[in-house]
């Protein structure tokens, strides 16, 4: 009897995750990274942000390309509307980070995908940013992340495969622990 071997392709290298992840256990000052980017004001709420170089693996390290992201306001906020609004790229970041690791995760656990859609919903009471009320916070008061995957795995296996994303997302972690921030003008 043969037993015939299921090839499971979801995009994401895990042996080179997994020889990183070894390398750097050897070399762990080579896992400090910088990510940066830098943002010019264009006109009234519209701003570009662009993301380039950081450092990471001990060297200074370059994207393929230069990225650029519009943010702006909505028109109902007396604004021109040339881009999502910067807390709307949080969900973004959020969405993708967590996606990226379900990919991952389900790629080293043999779990093949066929789709992956996130839902994201963030609550702002914005009487806070607008200065209307000072016990109002500024930022979210809640975001909802709804998965709707679609794999050869069974529902505990596509929740396990949910979970370790939680678990291992950067950009999860941002939202849900505190961070040092500081701000200073040159």
């Amino acid at each position: 009897m043969q037993t015939a071997i299921r090839e499971i392709d979801n995009g994401v290298n895990v042996t080179a995750l997994l020889g990183a992840r070894e390398a750097l256990s050897q070399a762990p000052e080579a896992a400090r990274f910088t990510w940066r980017a830098s943002c010019d004001w264009v006109m009234g709420t519209h701003s570009r942000a662009t993301v380039e170089g950081f450092h990471g693996l001990g060297e200074e390290q370059h994207h393929k390309t230069r990225f650029a992201f519009d943010t702006d306001h909505p028109e109902v906020f007396a604004s021109e509307d040339h881009g999502p609004t910067p807390v709307e790229y949080v969900l973004v970041g959020l969405a993708g980070c967590l996606s990226a690791g379900v990919a991952a995760v389900a790629q080293h656990r043999g779990i093949q995908l066929r789709s992956v859609r996130a839902r994201l919903e963030g609550d702002m009471d914005i009487q806070g940013i607008l200065g209307m009320d000072r016990d109002v916070r500024n930022g979210f008061d809640d975001v909802r992340v709804t998965f709707e995957i679609d794999a050869d795995a069974t529902r505990e296996e596509v929740e396990g495969l949910v979970a370790q994303s939680q678990k291992r997302s950067a950009v999860y972690d941002i939202l849900t622990n505190p961070t040092q921030v500081s701000v200073q003008v040159k």
